[in-house]
């Protein structure tokens, strides 16, 4: 997120002894992106970073397709049993060469540290609380928070109230779109959400511990278990535009008009593969010939699933909070029978929806298909 912040103690010039005491020093990192060319922060330690005692093992992670038809799909997450924490216990559902999405129900607190070393993570928090820890600092988590956590960021989970979350990994950054920032990078007047909405790490007091600290590193091919002689939350300050953040769903400001506005008005992030887009609450169009359900549509060059996360949707019917719709390209789909006509008239919508638009083909796991309504593509008739 490219807004520059700077957390607790942090030298006057960067790459300089930074004084602990008289015979100690604090130790500098650089966190950056493509090289040294992108976003990037400076973070100060009391301990090297890089003391690695021991290496555990690799847990693989295979995620396989299964074969399926070409079809219109509702996808019953809410049907997936709860239990477990949210890195060894998330279920994929759907991937392609780009990103992976996965729903957890997380009834346990992590154990052990993890970084995510190849992937991008949002967590959108559909139910539950607790608390996000992270070597950047914390922050409290509760529903309709997305949690834009980039690689490298080691973080720990800790849940008060069982949550259900959608995860997604991404092989790019997760951004805001281009059209929302001015040359700056500063997020402009017309966008639907500005700088203040958005939360950022609060620093806790370092830890100054040494001991055997596991942190799970998340890779292509799995989960490697590396252990650390000192505790990995031993910042004392940090500075630059590369931090997790969390925005949450509700402070998305509307963009409507008077007649139906296309889906790009609801994008919320962007990455190389794919888009995110957020379906909130807002008053319909004002034309009075308007018609505020959706026009049946073929986007021809994505796979669109959306995640229904509260109230009434008002092109669909038969889906419950958690459900998803999987429409992939190259199938016109829109609403179900009555909704177009039903819509006409109505003057305002109260629900939340996450929209996962891909520019691949999805494909999806037998775990999506275990929940799925079978009979989903018939109800057009």
């Amino acid at each position: 997120m490219p807004f520059y912040q700077t957390r607790g103690l942090i030298p006057p010039k960067r790459h300089t002894a930074f004084k602990r005491s008289l015979n100690t020093i604090y130790y500098e990192e650089l966190i950056s992106r493509e090289g040294f060319s992108s976003l990037y922060s400076n973070v100060y330690h009391l301990s090297m970073p890089t003391k690695v005692i021991d290496l555990g093992k690799l847990i693989p992670i295979v995620i396989k397709k299964t074969n399926s038809k070409h079809k219109a799909r509702h996808i019953q997450t809410q049907n997936i049993p709860d239990g477990g924490d949210i890195i060894y216990d998330r279920i994929p559902l759907m991937f392609n060469d780009d990103v992976i999405i996965h729903k957890a129900h997380i009834t346990e607190s992590m154990d052990s540290f993890y970084r995510n070393a190849h992937f991008d993570e949002v967590l959108y928090i559909q139910s539950g609380n607790g608390q996000l820890k992270t070597n950047f600092g914390n922050f409290e988590v509760k529903p309709g928070d997305y949690i834009v956590i980039p690689r490298g960021v080691i973080w720990q989970l800790e849940v008060n109230n069982d949550i259900r979350c959608l995860v997604i990994e991404s092989k790019s950054p997760i951004e805001t779109p281009n059209r929302y920032r001015n040359k700056f990078g500063q997020l402009l007047e017309h966008s639907p959400y500005c700088e203040r909405d958005i939360r950022t790490p609060i620093l806790a007091d370092p830890v100054d511990r040494e001991g055997k600290y596991k942190v799970d590193v998340r890779t292509i091919d799995g989960l490697q278990e590396m252990f650390y002689a000192h505790h990995p939350f031993d910042l004392v300050g940090w500075d630059g535009y590369y931090f997790p953040w969390i925005f949450n769903i509700n402070d998305f400001e509307p963009i409507t008009g008077s007649i139906h506005q296309p889906p790009p008005v609801h994008q919320t992030f962007k990455s190389k593969g794919f888009v995110i887009c957020s379906f909130v609450s807002r008053m319909f169009d004002y034309h009075k010939d308007a018609i505020p359900s959706p026009y049946p549509h073929s986007n021809v060059d994505s796979d669109e699933v959306i995640f229904y996360s509260k109230g009434d949707f008002v092109s669909r019917k038969g889906v419950s909070l958690e459900s998803i719709s999987y429409h992939p390209m190259g199938l016109p789909h829109g609403p179900q029978p009555g909704k177009y006509e039903e819509s006409i008239g109505k003057k305002f919508t109260d629900e939340l929806a996450v929209m996962v638009d891909t520019f691949k083909p999805l494909h999806l796991t037998e775990n999506s298909v275990k929940v799925e309504d079978k009979k989903y593509y018939l109800s057009w008739l």
